[in-house]
């Protein structure tokens, strides 16, 4: 049997805790002998107890899973470096401000590696400044099979996503305030970038 969860981190979170085996396994409705199996690497937790053993521990189910705790180093964020994750059974659209463990529809979702279009690209991106706002556009199909899902301007405080739909235009206005790049995701050929 895999381990799949490491008991040196069952032990370091509930001593961090400072808890004893036996008010965990009070918590968690479960003999004190079970617990110090856990932490002894003897036997494993049931599945169904996972949640509430992180819950109990004060840590995330990754961290329980995974056996290293998450520390935020994340000092300042920057946009720029931006992660995003598109679900390819519902198409759900997850912005992160940089790496991050995404799920979807019980999927775990790699960030997507943008493409700038080089001038072999069948269908440039177009951007036209318009008062305020950047109007930006592609002659792109857009048929329920093959079309753009969105596009979305990048500043260094902010993200701005447009969905785009089937039998649409594929076109949208972001304002230009910061916006250092425009992202746009067709649903066969992923992820494009334009620097600004």
């Amino acid at each position: 049997m895999n381990q799949y969860v490491t008991g040196s981190m069952i032990r370091k979170s509930r001593e961090a805790k400072k808890m004893t085996q036996a008010e965990l396994a009070a918590a968690l409705k479960v003999s004190d002998k079970a617990v110090s199996k856990w932490e002894t690497g003897r036997s494993y937790p049931d599945i169904t107890l996972i949640e509430p053993l992180a819950k109990a521990l004060g840590v995330s189910t990754i961290e329980l899973l995974s056996g290293e705790s998450v520390t935020n180093r994340n000092r300042a964020f920057d946009m720029k470096k931006v992660r995003i994750y598109v679900c390819p059974i519902c198409g759900n659209v997850i912005f992160a401000a940089g790496e991050a463990v995404i799920s979807c529809c019980g999927i775990v979702l790699p960030p997507l590696e943008a493409e700038t279009p080089g001038e072999h690209c069948l269908f440039p991106l177009r951007v036209e400044r318009v008062e305020d706002e950047y109007f930006v556009s592609i002659d792109h199909p857009m048929e329920k099979e093959h079309y753009i899902t969105f596009m979305a301007a990048v500043a260094g405080d902010r993200v701005e996503i447009r969905k785009l739909y089937p039998e649409g235009p594929a076109e949208a206005r972001f304002k230009i305030c910061q916006t250092e790049f425009l992202y746009y995701y067709c649903n066969k050929h992923g992820l494009y970038v334009k620097k600004i």
